[in-house]
């Protein structure tokens, strides 16, 4: 439960995966985004959540593919979930760049573009069964999925 160290290269496709959308977010964000009234609790849980899934899912062995069994489902899942994070990205960027666009929910997911990663490195954690990363995304959906939601609820009232 505590992991094997070494390098994991699904933890860096994982990565790749997080952050390629999250650099071109960068230079198209939301029109109308507003981070100042962001809960500052919130964001520190998302920093520490944020450093501390990098580093495990890189240094741990655990995440890399093993012959198929029936554990494999976790992998599987989490992947996927992935997949679907890019396909809500790509939604976002050839769709009008609006925090309504940004945090609009996908097939009955809400807040899609935190919860769904979040998610997949929970069940990554899961299929690696490493605490590390278990607790690491729990701290993330915390504080990344509680922005999120904050956000929208501002929308809303607007």
């Amino acid at each position: 439960m505590l992991g094997h160290l070494g390098f994991s290269y699904v933890g860096l496709i994982y990565l790749l995966m997080l952050f390629i959308p999250n650099i071109v977010w960068s230079k198209h964000q939301p029109i109308d985004y507003d981070y100042s009234q962001e809960d500052k609790r919130l964001l520190v849980l998302e920093r520490i959540g944020q450093v501390c899934c990098t580093c495990s899912v890189l240094i741990f062995s655990d995440f890399n593919i093993a012959p198929f069994s029936l554990w494999s489902l976790w992998i599987i899942v989490s992947f996927v979930l992935m997949l679907v994070y890019e396909i809500c990205w790509v939604r976002y960027f050839i769709d009008e760049h609006t925090e309504n666009n940004f945090y609009r929910s996908f097939c009955g997911v809400p807040v899609p573009l935190a919860s769904l990663p979040v998610t997949a490195f929970l069940l990554l954690g899961i299929y690696g069964k490493v605490i590390w990363l278990i607790a690491s995304a729990l701290l993330l959906g915390i504080g990344l999925i509680g922005i999120h939601i904050q956000h929208l609820k501002s929308i809303k009232k607007r």
